[in-house]
């Protein structure tokens, strides 16, 4: 994500559409209306994988290789889909060939591995070209990203502008922004990287972004659960099974769970396949172009998704799917950790509650 002036037109115009597709009620944003629909295709660096972003082509081959263990999913045939969810509709069923699959989010620490072999510099991280920012002042185009900055009271929750603020400086290295380190955070998941930061690490570990049909057939374990893909209760045996918002959403986190932002990988018990954290903590990027309307043309082996991204809410922007969820997901405003639901986020966008994790073919 990019930004300059204010942070507010351009800035946030991706983020309420893109990192708030949870929302239960999907709303347009009129800040998207001040930008260019190009503007999307301007704002990413050009890089060796510029024309894999805008495709379905497999990635490169790996260069290097990072410290994940991966655990293997077997694979078969499940339902896929929500009927709680507008866009995961209709349930159809949907088979999977089986793959290895990192067992818990990507770290800071192995993020940081990637960018000392490569010098890989995130999209938060580069400086914007003030051609493509016209009539904004040049010390207003300071790099930076969305950072999850709760209001003192109690708000309305149909403006995200509310409780989002672009930081500037802000990245993967500095997750609120200056003065914030991973120092001591090495061992939590990787977040302010865009889907272009994503697919890069994964090319140089010789690896790939999951499909959104792996994703959820590994997410659901081998369960037919319609609720959570842990079982049919929110906290089975009164307990939290997942890092996600409790209280009153977005100022009143009771922070039951242990965690008021990201926790560290592996905090929460995995699921049968020995997954980590497939729900909640940060939404994770998938290959797929998001359309609402795909499942109604979807194959039904090994589907990729569609060819193309569009989403009416934001007509303009390319959009990958996220699935999982984040910490900010509440049964107040945000439900997207319930199996089967679908994210969807603009391409070069990055916050402080997206991540992703890696696969790989047999």
């Amino acid at each position: 994500m990019r930004a300059g002036n204010a942070f507010i037109y351009l800035a946030l115009f991706i983020v309420a559409a893109t990192l708030l597709s949870c929302k239960q009620q999907p709303e347009k944003i009129a800040e998207r209306n001040h930008v260019k629909d190009s503007m999307v295709d301007c704002i990413a660096p050009p890089s060796r994988l510029a024309a894999v972003m805008q495709s379905n082509e497999p990635l490169p081959a790996g260069e290097g290789t990072d410290s994940a263990k991966m655990v293997w999913i077997p694979g078969g045939e499940f339902e896929m889909g929500s009927n709680a969810f507008p866009d995961a509709q209709p349930l159809h069923k949907v088979k999977v060939t089986g793959f290895w699959m990192d067992e818990h989010e990507v770290t800071n620490a192995q993020f940081a591995a990637f960018v000392k072999a490569t010098g890989y510099k995130t999209v938060a991280e580069h400086p914007l070209n003030p051609a493509d920012f016209p009539g904004v002042p040049a010390d207003k185009l300071v790099p930076g990203s969305a950072v999850f900055s709760p209001p003192p009271h109690k708000v309305s929750l149909d403006n995200p502008l509310q409780w989002w603020r672009y930081i500037h400086y802000a990245s993967w290295q500095q997750p609120e922004g200056p003065g914030s380190s991973i120092k001591n955070r090495m061992n939590e998941p990787v977040v302010h990287v865009c889907y272009e930061d994503a697919a890069a690490y994964a090319a140089w570990a010789g690896k790939r972004l999951p499909t959104e049909a792996e994703w959820e057939f590994a997410a659901r374990g081998g369960k037919k659960y319609n609720d959570y893909y842990w079982g049919t209760e929110l906290k089975p045996g009164g307990k939290w099974v997942a890092n996600i918002f409790q209280g009153h959403f977005p100022e009143g986190n009771t922070k039951e769970d242990g965690y008021t932002g990201v926790a560290p990988v592996k905090t929460f018990a995995a699921d049968s396949y020995g997954l980590y954290d497939m729900n909640g903590n940060v939404w994770e990027w998938c290959s797929d172009f998001y359309r609402p309307d795909y499942y109604k043309t979807s194959t039904s082996d090994n589907p990729k998704g569609p060819s193309d991204s569009f989403d009416p809410d934001e007509p303009g922007a390319i959009k990958r799917v996220q699935r999982g969820g984040s910490f900010l997901c509440s049964d107040e405003y945000c439900i997207r950790y319930k199996a089967g639901s679908r994210g969807k986020g603009e391409v070069s966008s990055g916050s402080n509650n997206l991540g992703f994790r890696c696969v790989k073919d047999k």
